[in-house]
């Protein structure tokens, strides 16, 4: 979950419920470590950041500069308490189309999907998660919050917080995503280091970000777009959303910043290369 745009050069607030992806199809991807278990990079294995002192849990915010034009486009699919109802009275929390301008674009994307998300929607989830063009990777079960005072969310008892992300990889499998990553979203990004000892030694990366896009609520794409372009560095990481429900305006984005991008030299990535790359840098 992200910031909203209010005014092109404002910052952003994150908003405490933001939804998700559509559908996607296609061949199976590279088997992924089990986030149940430490991982470490392999030639079988995606790549992770090292623990650190203690084992904390690591966490990743962007690529290395020096390593070309690479930035990865992220997409939450987030799921709180009170859309599952609205879903199921015909609220979309979906984006075919933003998946289609993806896959016509040829852009690689990691989504960070909610255990909610993957219960509510299991053809879609399925459907990313056999699609090679996509990696998804774990958002937590609630979306409950990490840490206190964390944009309005509810939050999730300390004791609960490893539960909750194992929580999430049963019903992302359960769902039909047949090697989910070892990579998780904190929701809202909040997070401390109480949050990250509670994850110590389930294997996992936390992604945060460098770019917030602020497509969540956005009604002005050109906002949004001027945002993204103004934040990418060499081994960016955009934090965006799939869902039209909370972010209308993101399929329009997509379609104007892939080109602009690529004119300016860039390569898109999944989130898996940049750590990849990071993990190597000397």
């Amino acid at each position: 979950m992200i910031p909203r745009v209010r005014r092109i050069t404002a910052l952003c607030a994150l908003a405490a419920a933001l939804t998700a992806c559509g559908t996607a199809s296609g061949d199976r991807p590279a088997p992924a470590a089990s986030p149940s278990s430490p991982a470490s990079p392999s030639s079988t294995r995606p790549p992770v950041l090292a623990p650190g002192p203690g084992g904390l849990t690591p966490v990743f915010e962007h690529g290395p500069r020096d390593r070309g034009k690479t930035v990865a486009l992220t997409f939450d699919a987030d799921m709180t308490a009170d859309q599952g109802p609205r879903a199921a009275s015909g609220e979309h929390f979906d984006n075919p189309a933003l998946i289609g301008a993806l896959r016509a674009l040829k852009v690689p994307a990691t989504v960070f999907m909610t255990g909610r998300w993957a219960d509510q929607y299991p053809a879609e989830a399925r459907d990313l998660g056999h699609d090679p063009r996509f990696e998804v990777a774990n958002h937590s079960w609630s979306h409950y919050a990490f840490t206190a005072d964390c944009y309005g969310l509810p939050t999730v008892d300390a004791g609960r917080m490893r539960e909750d992300v194992q929580r999430a990889y049963t019903s992302l499998r359960a769902a039909g995503v047949p090697h989910p990553m070892p990579y998780f979203r904190f929701p809202g990004g909040c997070y401390d280091q109480r949050a990250l000892r509670a994850l110590n030694g389930l294997g996992v990366t936390a992604v945060q970000w460098d770019v917030v896009s602020g497509d969540a609520f956005a009604t002005d794409a050109d906002a949004v777009v001027k945002q993204v372009l103004d934040g990418v560095k060499p081994g960016s990481v955009v934090v965006m959303h799939c869902t039209r429900s909370a972010a209308p305006t993101t399929e329009r984005v997509v379609r104007t910043v892939v080109p602009e991008l690529r004119t300016r030299g860039y390569r898109f990535v999944k989130v898996s290369e940049l750590i990849g790359q990071a993990g190597t840098a000397r």
